[in-house]
Order: C-alpha cells, then structure tokens, then sequence
C-alpha cells in the first residue's frame, strides 16, 4: 500500500491544503497503485518505509508556533526522504517553516526547520486574490493568502513566475529544488492544477504511474474548466 503522508492536517489545512494528499491517493488509486492518505500528527505516526509522497499544508499565523514545535520532530525523516527523493509539497505557512527562518516582524521571528535554503520575511502589505503562475508545470491557478514572502538563496529555484498577482513580490513564488515544491497557490492547487499531481506522482511511482483510466480525463475536464475561467476573469489564458 502507497502512503501519502498529510503533515499535522488538524492545523495545516485552513485553505484546504492538506487535501492535496487525497488528490494524490485518489490519482494513485485511479492508477492502479493502492494508496492511502496518513495523517501524521507526531513522530509516532510515521511508517517505517519510504512513503510515496508528503503534503504540508497551511497553517492560520496564531498556529505557526505549534505547526514548527509538530514538525521538529519529523524533520530527520522529512530530511532523510527528501535526500531519496520522495516528493515533498508544502504550501503556504508549511512552505515557509521548512526555510530557515519566518520573519513575524517587529523584531519577531520563528526557527525554521532549515530545508529550504531561503527565509521568508513581511509583504508591505498582505497578498489575497487569484494568483496565476506560469511554470514548467503549465500555468498554475490558484489563489493566495499571505502575509510574506520568500527570500531565495543562491541555487533556490523558484517554481514559477508570476502571471497575476503578487506570490513572492519579487515577479516569481514558491520554489522547486530536487523533489520538492512549494507554493502559495491555494485551491487545493493540485485538485485545479492536475498537472503537478502527476509530475510528482510520475517522480514518485515512474512507470507505474499512468493517466489512462476514464476518470482522470473526466476529472481534468473539471479542473481545465475552473482554471479557464480564473483565467479569463483576469485577462488572462489558461
């Protein structure tokens, strides 16, 4: 049985993002491959064996604390499956506490579990609405809530660039290094973004992985459907 892993989903899924780990099982499952979603909720709960993919969601700020004292413990495993490649999707606040720091502002700051070789300080002013990013994934859709930004370190490669509105302030958002991807894109992003699910499941599965099945085509259409008119609400193409 395939384990996608839902990391601290009791605290990590105000947007709906630790519901990306269902989207994984259930392409799996679509597949052929048995998979399962597991909650993690401490080191206790993690298997023993390499897990098919990780899913980090968001976190509200009051929770930033308690979501990095959760994660302390997991991080030698998370470290550890990264360094194998088990793909890895963190969004949000679960994206900016595995860089090494999260700047609260006014002198305030958070240890980051130091995954990411970036930290993550205040926007000027905080981020809401549609964001659309335009990556090696296609043009990702999606919408955005947050109050910073990354800073990217020298060999940090963002996930994509900016096609409507702000993600990290600086023309890109969230990063893509080895096999994991962070992003600030809300939605879930994979359930709108069907794409990127099978990039990380192909990196996860190979061959194993295949979209033949009757219910992905009927599925995508849903997906293609929402993220054309997102798109064309802004302006924009999907």
């Amino acid at each position: 049985m395939s384990a996608v892993l839902a990391l601290l989903p009791q605290l990590t899924n105000v947007n709906g993002d630790a519901e990306n780990a269902l989207v994984l099982a259930q392409r799996a499952r679509w597949a052929g491959v048995p998979a399962d979603v597991v909650p993690v909720g401490t080191a206790e709960d993690l298997p023993s064996a390499r897990p098919t993919a990780i899913v980090l969601g968001s976190s509200t700020d009051g929770d930033l604390a308690a979501v990095r004292d959760g994660l302390a413990p997991l991080r030698a495993a998370l470290d550890a499956w990264l360094t194998d490649g088990v793909p890895v999707l963190a969004v949000g606040t679960g994206l900016e506490l595995l860089t090494r720091e999260v700047d609260l502002g006014a002198g305030n700051a958070i240890p980051g579990l130091g995954l990411i070789a970036a930290r993550a300080v205040p926007l000027s002013q905080r981020a809401s609405g549609d964001l659309l990013v335009d990556s090696r994934h296609g043009r990702l859709v999606g919408y955005e809530n947050h109050a910073r930004r990354l800073v990217l370190e020298a060999g940090t490669s963002a996930l994509g660039r900016v096609a409507h509105g702000v993600g990290d302030g600086d023309g890109a958002d969230g990063v893509e290094v080895g096999s994991l991807i962070g992003t600030r894109l809300h939605g879930p992003v994979l359930a709108k973004n069907p794409a990127m699910a099978d990039a990380l499941l192909t990196a996860a599965l190979g061959e194993r992985y295949t979209t033949a099945a009757p219910e992905f085509s009927r599925i995508d259409r849903y997906a293609a459907d929402a993220r054309l008119a997102i798109a064309a609400s802004v302006g924009l193409t999907a």
